[in-house]
């Protein structure tokens, strides 16, 4: 039995923290259940960390289906929360519930999360009332990079933290079950989450939310190309990687790979009885 959005609630009530990461394939899929932790979210920031783009703009609904359907293959008891690309809900809202659905119908994951605030309640209404759980996004929204003008916390002023309080409330009257809250100031998210019965995750926001999200790739070492200030590396699994593949280099050359362990043999007389066999070969 997966994890639900009901185990969630219940969680927040019950001042539980509620620990998760991103995955993007079914091998670090296979690493988070072995973990036990209880909610992954295959998000759109595969678009950097995995195919290389600078943003998460160009990934597409294919690129993440393709993707949640890995990292559901590699869990068992984690809720998986796939991310709605840019433009497959902004569009309209026909769209959105469209494509709300493709990731659960044809991904396979169990609920969908979205960027924005008041501006989209009832897009994210609709997507609930056709049967998709929908977790909301504020603060810094990744898609929208370019009209916020970089990676910049958000809310410090009074006219950013008011509209990150209104975006929460509205997100929870539209019926989201959760909202992540993206780079706001710590002060900020504990009182949004304070103001909610819904829980919040935060990512670069402070202790004070129900929940954290990070990266998987950012707190095992592995994504080298920018280690974000909100990042705790519990692990420099690169240089582990790298070196080791440095010494299977140099077993290679040196001949010292593969050895009698690592290698099958046969019957001398039946590879001799063969060679004879075998027509066309010279000694």
């Amino acid at each position: 039995m997966r994890f639900s959005i009901t185990d969630l609630l219940r969680m927040k009530h019950d001042d539980v923290k509620i620990p998760m990461v991103t995955a993007y394939d079914y091998t670090s899929a296979l690493v988070v259940q072995h973990a036990g932790i209880p909610m992954v979210l295959v998000g759109d920031s595969l678009g950097q960390v995995v195919l290389g783009y600078d943003s998460t703009v160009p990934v597409t609904m294919d690129d993440m289906i393709r993707h949640i359907g890995m990292v559901v293959r590699g869990t068992e008891q984690a809720h998986i929360v796939g991310d709605l690309p840019f433009m497959s809900y902004q569009i309209s809202t026909e769209d959105a519930v469209r494509n709300a659905g493709r990731l659960l119908k044809d991904g396979g994951c169990q609920s969908v999360k979205l960027e924005g605030g008041q501006e989209l309640a009832d897009t994210i209404r609709k997507i609930v009332e056709a049967g998709v759980p929908v977790m909301g996004h504020i603060g810094l929204t990744p898609q929208s990079v370019n009209q916020l003008g970089g990676y910049k916390v958000q809310g410090r002023e009074v006219d950013g933290a008011k509209r990150v309080l209104e975006d929460a409330i509205a997100l929870q009257q539209a019926g989201a079950y959760a909202v992540v809250l993206e780079l706001v100031p710590r002060e900020l998210a504990e009182a949004v989450t304070n103001q909610l019965d819904i829980p919040t995750i935060g990512i670069g926001a402070g202790s004070g939310c129900d929940g954290q999200v990070q990266v998987f790739h950012d707190i095992l070492g592995l994504y080298i190309d920018f280690i974000p200030k909100h990042t705790r590396r519990y692990a420099e699994l690169f240089d582990v990687m790298a070196n080791s593949l440095k010494r299977y280099v140099a077993d290679v050359e040196m001949g010292a790979f593969p050895s009698s362990d690592e290698s099958f043999s046969m019957k001398v007389d039946v590879l001799e009885e063969a060679i004879s066999l075998t027509t066309g070969l010279s000694k």
